[in-house]
């Protein structure tokens, strides 16, 4: 996995964008949670499917980026949760222990 690190708010504007072009994924992951460990390792074990930018975001260290995601995509904040965004939107997210790569891998498919 080539996680790309989210920091700054700004960025999501950048994902948005990217959105565009192809599918972006925002990975929320609490570094506290025990769940939110296994299921990045379960991630972290995967391929990544083409074509797909798959960014990482510390809840802890950046708690003010996860609102912010929660707001601009209108989806409530859990965690772990992904995102997949397309045409500037989240058109699937999933939580906890349901975050399964093969399930992404079926929705970037299909939103192709």
């Amino acid at each position: 996995m080539n996680w790309l690190s989210l920091e700054s708010i700004e960025q999501i504007d950048s994902i948005i964008d990217k959105s565009f072009e192809q599918p972006q994924i925002i990975f929320k992951h609490s570094t506290r949670c025990s769940i939110s460990s296994v299921v990045k390792n379960r991630l972290d074990k995967n391929e990544t499917p083409d074509k797909t930018d798959f960014y990482y975001l510390d809840l802890i260290s950046h708690r003010n980026i996860s609102n912010q995601i929660a707001e601009t995509f209108k989806v409530p904040h859990e965690s772990p949760q992904i995102l997949l965004i397309k045409n500037g939107e989240c058109i699937f997210d999933e939580s906890h222990s349901s975050i399964y790569m093969e399930e992404i891998a079926e929705q970037l498919a299909s939103a192709n």
